[in-house]
């Protein structure tokens, strides 16, 4: 097809598979003319800089460099930036949008499997899982395990910060159990919060009132340590942070202290630092999991990403609207 756009891929050569099996990449193909060296991990090569000349769409993912204004200086016909993952902020800059080049993400395709984590913590969280598997583990004299008293999900308050694209699907998947859903995000009216299943609150009164609080806010100057030591003081006795965010957005020494005095309890898939030094107390700590930031999209669910963007570079190649279209006036509001 000759009216096909050109296009290339900019990413880390692992992604590639991962991201777009035999029959994604054909059937991308079938949309775009790839460049003939497949992958680019840099726009400096020759190689590259030939492609990037003639190239109408990128289609980027995971170590992708930066399209500053020199790279956009070398694609004149660059339309279109097509990320088959999640935020884009770490190679789309400003010069993409002053251009008018349109830019799409995966994120929502992403949020998916983050949601269901934190769900699964969520879940966990409600029967304190994780202080009575080690109970269970290292010493059963200190009562009848089956008893369960003070825990279980039914009738609990779960706080969700930030009306994210994940924040939203942990609410909608949350409709399936008998909880009080609590959201607190700036940006939202009552009515809107109503809408998602939930009652809409500052942030003091979530931590106030939650059983549980699970965090999705966006990392930005303004949310770094939105749950300082104040505000952990705030949360009730067994209480628990679900973390799949950043790691910025809780006070690490803080959230370290409320939970080595056994007072709450944290799953951490993010943290501050990230790693965590091999010897912190978080990862000791009995109340405490904390796993290597994999709620995000892992292994099978890697699929995903790429058939969202095919779908977007579909969506492109027959003049309708990309459904991740990322806006340059949101990024300051967006993960």
């Amino acid at each position: 097809m000759p009216d096909r756009p050109a296009a290339a891929l900019a990413m880390q050569p692992w992604a590639l598979p991962a991201l777009f099996p035999t029959d994604l990449l054909q059937r991308l193909r079938t949309l775009v003319r790839l460049a003939p060296d497949a992958v680019l991990t840099s726009f400096d090569t020759p190689a590259a800089r030939a492609a990037l000349g003639e190239i109408e769409v990128l289609v980027t993912a995971w170590g992708c460099p930066p399209i500053d204004e020199r790279v956009l200086a070398a694609t004149p016909r660059l339309r279109a930036v097509v990320h088959a993952a999640g935020s884009v902020k770490r190679h789309v800059t400003p010069a993409v949008f002053e251009r008018g080049i349109a830019v799409s993400s995966a994120a929502q395709a992403n949020a998916v499997p983050v949601a269901e984590y934190t769900v699964a913590a969520v879940v966990f969280a409600g029967k304190r899982a994780l202080v009575r598997a080690h109970w269970y583990a290292h010493d059963r004299t200190g009562g009848d395990w089956r008893s369960g008293t003070g825990t279980g999900l039914y009738g609990r308050t779960v706080g969700v910060i930030g009306a994210s694209r994940i924040g939203r699907l942990v609410l909608e998947r949350l409709r399936a159990f008998d909880v009080q859903p609590l959201l607190a995000d700036p940006y939202l009216s009552t009515a809107e919060a109503r809408q998602l299943g939930a009652e809409l609150v500052d942030a003091d009164e979530l931590c106030r009132r939650s059983d549980v609080v699970s965090i999705h806010a966006p990392e930005l100057p303004e949310t770094r340590h939105l749950l300082d030591s104040r505000r952990l003081a705030l949360l009730p006795d067994g209480a628990t942070v679900v973390n799949t965010a950043r790691g910025s957005l809780v006070d690490t020494a803080a959230l370290t202290e409320h939970c080595r005095s056994g007072r709450i309890d944290a799953v951490l898939d993010v943290t501050e630092p990230e790693p965590l030094p091999a010897d912190h107390p978080l990862l000791r700590l009995p109340n405490v999991l904390v796993t290597p930031h994999l709620a995000g999209s892992q292994g099978h669910e890697l699929r995903r990403l790429g058939e969202h963007a095919v779908a977007e570079v579909a969506r492109l190649a027959n003049g309708q609207p990309l459904a991740g279209r990322v806006r340059g006036r949101d990024l300051d509001r967006i993960a």
